[in-house]
């Protein structure tokens, strides 16, 4: 069957549902907040290499970019915001339909779960603060049979 990786078209499947995404989550009004500080011009390469690394592709942003604390320190000490995360796990979803990922059940249910889990558990540990998230943290990996080692 391969990785969940693979399933998505590889290196360049990410990307296009990293771009399909990205393009949801700027036209939301809720969502798009979160970038309302600007970001980095090459986000959607990084978020690909990121997804890539947890399903199962190659180590590509732990190599290049960083670790999981670093992610996660990024997504951290701004308080809870389930509305906001409801509607990126909203834009996520149409961004599988956007990019015909949602064609096939099982990977359009392993892919939302995967999204889901990692908005709403992974990076919304630290609420409080950044300062928070522990050194050293290693990105998690993603199967179809959900979080590779729980």
């Amino acid at each position: 069957m391969g990785t969940v990786f693979e399933a998505v078209g590889g290196a360049a499947g990410v990307l296009r549902l990293a771009r399909a995404w990205h393009e949801r989550v700027m036209a939301d009004e809720v969502v798009s907040h979160a970038f309302s500080h600007g970001f980095r011009a090459d986000h959607t390469e990084r978020l690909a290499a990121y997804w890539g690394e947890a399903l199962g592709g190659p180590a590509v942003y732990s190599e290049i970019y960083g670790d999981e604390s670093y992610v996660v320190r990024m997504h951290s000490g701004n308080g809870p915001h389930e509305e906001m995360d409801r509607r990126a796990i909203a834009c996520f979803d149409q961004a599988l339909i956007d990019t015909d990922l949602a064609a096939d059940d099982k990977l359009r249910g392993v892919l939302h779960d995967y999204f889901s889990w990692a908005t709403t558990v992974a990076m919304s540990k630290y609420h409080g603060s950044a300062a928070d998230v522990p050194a050293g943290l290693s990105i998690p990996r993603w199967s179809w049979d959900g979080l590779v080692g729980d």
